[in-house]
């Protein structure tokens, strides 16, 4: 049995810009969600830090996931890019229980 991967990634935004930044990931959702193999897709924002913004996306496969990274549009990337305080960061996750 083939289960689905969770793939967390997580964005600091520079002081002040979490907002910002938020609000420009957010127009990324209907795409991320509409792309194939895609099973959800969740923004989020630090109640604490409001520059520290993760997205936690569930995909069939992680082969999925890459496969989707090649129809993700690169200029908004770089406009998100210039929001940030350090790279973005992320990872891929099994769920532990069954």
């Amino acid at each position: 049995m083939r289960m689905s991967v969770t793939r967390i990634n997580e964005f600091r935004a520079r002081p002040g810009g979490g907002d910002v930044l938020r609000d420009r990931l957010m127009e990324f959702l209907p795409v991320i969600e509409s792309l194939e193999g895609c099973l959800s897709c969740q923004l989020l924002q630090s109640q604490k830090n409001p520059e520290h913004v993760i997205f936690i996306e569930v995909w069939e496969s992680v082969e999925s996931h890459l496969v989707a990274l090649l129809d993700s549009p690169a200029g908004k990337m770089e406009e998100i890019l210039k929001l940030l305080e350090a790279p973005p960061s992320g990872d891929y996750f099994n769920y532990c229980h069954v």
